[in-house]
């Protein structure tokens, strides 16, 4: 039988981590966002969440990727 202490205390532990898991979205999820926007031509947005990701992680590969998407927008005259 678990104490009222212990179930209070695993509750807490439980909240704490699904606090953390959605604390937002991970560079990953939004470059996959940004690559289906650019697909369904919704450019501005697409270059938004590209600057997003260089924002949120600068130095991650996903940054060296959205900056190649922005620059081949720019390029197209996106």
């Amino acid at each position: 039988v678990l104490s009222m202490k212990r179930i209070i205390m695993i509750l807490v532990v439980i909240a704490a981590v699904t606090i953390a898991g959605c604390s937002g979205d991970t560079v990953k999820e939004v470059f996959e966002t940004a690559q289906l926007e650019e697909l369904q031509k919704n450019y501005d947005h697409a270059k938004e969440l590209y600057c997003r990701i260089i924002e949120k992680d600068p130095e991650s590969p996903y940054a060296a990727k959205a900056r190649e998407r922005l620059a081949g927008l720019e390029q197209a005259g996106y």
